[in-house]
C-alpha cells in the first residue's frame, strides 16, 4: 500500500469537482504529471482517457482504479479522486464510483499495483462497503477512512518475506547493541513488528498475536516508540528500524530479537 499511502501524504487526493467520468480521469491525471520524477514525460491524460473508453476499469463496490503502463523504472504512483454523489462509471455491478484511485505503472512495478489493489478491495470488503467513503462529509474524513484501510489491509497480511529481507540488517543491529554472541544456547528469533500510533494509542502488529496483545496493553509504549530507539518489552528487544508520518498517525517499523 506504499504509493496510496504516498499518495495521501503528498497531497494527491482531491475532491473531484466534476460528475463526468471523463473529466475525472483528466483531473486526476494532472495531478499524477505533476510529480518531479515524472517531468517530461507524455500527456497522460489522454492515455488514461483512451484506455478506458476501451477497458472500464470500475471494479465493482463503487470504486474504479483506472491505469497506464510505462515502459522503464521508477516507482508506482497514484491519485485519489472523491465524490460524494458519485460517477455514472459503467461498472459491472451498476453502482456509482465514490472513490477514483489512478495509478501510474511502471514495467517493473506490475506485480506491486496488483497487490495493492487486491488489498485495497479486500480492506473495503471487511469494512462493509464503499459507505464510510461514499457518506463522509469532507475529504479530511476520507482521508482518516482511507488510512483506516491502509492499516487494515496490513494487519491483514503481514508479509513473511520481510523477515528474510531485513534479518542480515537485524543481525548486524542487534550485534552493535550487544546482543548475546552467536553459539549461545538458544537461536536469534527474529520477527518484524509494525506499531501505529494515534491520539496517545498503539496498535502493534506482527505475526505473534500474543505478544501482539501484551504491547497494547502496555502505557509506555507509545513513548518508547518515539523515542526511536531500541527497547525490551516481554522477553524480547524491539530494534528501531525507520517511522513514517501520516497526518496525526505515524507508523514505526521495528526489528523484535530474541
Amino acid at each position: 500500500m506504499k504509493s496510496l499511502l504516498n499518495a495521501l501524504q503528498e497531497g494527491r487526493l482531491i475532491e473531484l469537482p466534476d460528475e463526468d467520468k471523463e473529466k475525472s480521469l483528466e483531473y486526476l491525471a494532472h495531478l499524477i504529471e505533476a510529480v518531479p520524477d515524472l517531468a517530461g514525460s507524455p500527456e497522460l491524460a489522454e492515455e488514461m482517457i483512451a484506455r478506458e473508453r476501451t477497458h472500464n476499469t470500475g471494479l465493482g463496490l463503487g470504486i474504479a482504479c483506472p491505469h497506464v503502463r510505462a515502459t522503464g523504472g521508477g516507482e508506482l504512483l497514484c491519485a485519489v479522486g472523491w465524490t460524494p454523489v458519485g460517477i455514472d462509471y459503467g461498472a459491472s455491478d451498476g453502482k456509482k464510483v465514490h472513490l477514483v484511485v489512478m495509478y501510474y505503472i511502471p514495467d517493473a512495478q506490475k506485480n506491486v499495483y496488483l497487490k495493492e489493489v487486491s488489498s485495497l478491495a479486500s480492506a473495503i470488503r471487511r469494512a462493509d462497503g464503499i459507505q464510510p467513503i461514499a457518506t463522509a462529509s469532507d475529504i479530511a474524513t476520507v482521508r482518516e477512512r482511507l488510512l483506516d484501510w491502509v492499516q487494515s489491509a496490513i494487519e491483514a497480511n503481514i508479509p513473511e518475506a520481510k523477515a528474510r529481507m531485513i534479518r542480515l540488517e537485524a543481525r548486524q543491529a542487534v550485534a552493535e547493541a550487544g546482543a548475546p554472541a552467536a553459539g549461545a544456547a538458544a537461536p536469534l528469533q527474529l520477527l518484524p513488528a509494525l506499531f501505529v500510533v494515534a491520539d496517545g494509542k498503539a496498535l502493534a502488529l506482527c505475526a505473534n498475536t500474543d505478544l501482539s496483545a501484551e504491547l497494547e496493553k502496555d502505557p509506555e509504549l507509545p513513548a518508547l516508540l518515539r523515542q526511536r530507539g531500541q527497547f525490551e518489552r516481554a522477553g524480547w528487544r524491539f530494534v528501531f528500524r525507520e517511522a513514517t508520518s501520516y497526518g496525526a498517525r505515524t507508523m514505526y517499523d521495528y526489528t523484535a530479537v530474541k
